[in-house]
């Protein structure tokens, strides 16, 4: 019996052998050398750009809201939406009937103020023959010099009135400020406008749809890099495949907060000479920043690679912009930190102004095959 069971611990630790050492022959050949188990790119020579990105809408550079000082109903209009316009030309009318009955009214109140004055002055008249004479006092006299003074006022108020109640009746023509082109009418025949409280907007004319510019909101971090003068190039939906160009016009100071983030109104001035490019467009601006010829360029991917060995940096984010940064080369098949200073950066490359990098070097991206997470296998237990 002990023979037998000799014999069985024997084979049962040949097994246990057999097994670790098959396990570790797995292993090593499992493992990828270092070439297969990173991902590397090379350091590369060539031009860099540095853009500022945001939405904004198209706008004319000036767009008038045409309206009415007086109330009334539209009897006619002569302007339809695109249609242009030229300075001074009718776009549309009111009915003129309740204008030109004042208008009556106040000329027929003037010439009655006219005749009291006529009146007056005669009295005046015979008031200083008589009172030359000493048939009346002098009390007299100043009470008739009195009377053509206030008809000569009532007669100025009169004329006022007329100036003013002709100056509604030109009101009721409606007449375009500006030479440019119709945008929007908001009136049709018929309807009723007041201007009781408020100028009622009737139409909305663009001066000049040639000259556009772009009301885009930038971000609090990006407008310090904006200078009035950058060039600028920009998308819109209806022509994908095209691109347009501009330049920095103005870099508003009046902010816009929203949620506590804090934007900027950067104008971008865009020459339409086609008139393709319509207002309220949606446009995908890109401002150029910076530019670099001939630079030495890094993959921001390999900026942020980091070793899975590495112990992991403590609230900051790897650094893949302007300043310091942090890339990994092979060195004897295992990953070796290198120092650099990062110059400018765009959405795929950053600028490389000093460290031991040089061009054709390559920096490791991405690491294929990361060690297994979590616990630790238990281990085997022989009974």
């Amino acid at each position: 019996m002990r023979f037998r069971s000799l014999k069985t611990v024997l084979a049962a630790a040949l097994l246990l052998a057999l097994a670790t050492g098959g396990y570790f022959l797995w292993t090593t050949l499992r493992a990828p050398d270092a070439e297969a188990r990173y991902r590397t790119v090379k350091v590369a020579q060539g031009d860099l750009t540095q853009t500022a990105s945001a939405n904004g809408t198209l706008n004319p550079v000036v767009l008038v809201n045409v309206g009415t000082q007086v109330s009334g109903t539209v009897k006619k209009w002569y302007a339809d939406f695109n249609a242009k316009v030229q300075a001074g030309q009718i776009l549309l009318e009111l009915d003129p009937a309740l204008f030109q009955a004042q208008v009556r009214l106040s000329e027929a109140a003037l010439a009655s103020a006219q005749s009291q004055v006529k009146l007056a002055e005669a009295n005046v008249a015979r008031s200083r023959a008589l009172f030359a004479q000493e048939y009346i006092a002098r009390q007299d006299l100043d009470s008739a010099v009195q009377a053509v003074e206030a008809a000569r006022a009532q007669a100025a108020q009169a004329s006022a009135q007329l100036d003013r109640d002709r100056i509604n009746l030109g009101y009721s023509v409606i007449r375009s400020p500006v030479s440019g082109v119709v945008v929007s009418r908001q009136v049709d025949i018929g309807q009723t406008v007041a201007a009781s409280f408020q100028t009622p907007t009737l139409f909305t004319i663009a001066q000049d749809l040639a000259k556009m510019q772009i009301d885009s909101s930038y971000a609090e971090a990006d407008v310090g890099n904006l200078k009035v003068g950058q060039p600028v190039t920009f998308r819109v939906d209806a022509f994908p495949d095209r691109s347009f160009n501009g330049l920095v016009r103005q870099v508003r100071l009046n902010p816009t907060t929203v949620q506590n983030v804090v934007t900027y109104d950067v104008v971008v001035a865009v020459d339409n000479p086609e008139l393709i490019l319509m207002p309220g467009m949606t446009a995908y601006v890109n401002i150029t920043v910076a530019t670099r010829k001939d630079a030495l360029l890094v993959a921001n991917a390999a900026l942020r690679f980091r070793p899975a060995e590495a112990a992991p940096r403590q609230g900051k984010p790897p650094e893949t912009g302007a300043g310091g940064g942090t890339v990994y080369v092979l060195d004897k098949g295992q990953p070796k930190a290198v120092r650099i200073t990062a110059g400018i950066t765009d959405s795929r490359n950053t600028e490389v102004t000093a460290g031991t990098l040089k061009a054709g070097d390559e920096v490791i991206v991405e690491d294929r095959q990361p060690p297994a997470k979590g616990p630790s296998a238990p281990a085997m237990r022989l009974f």
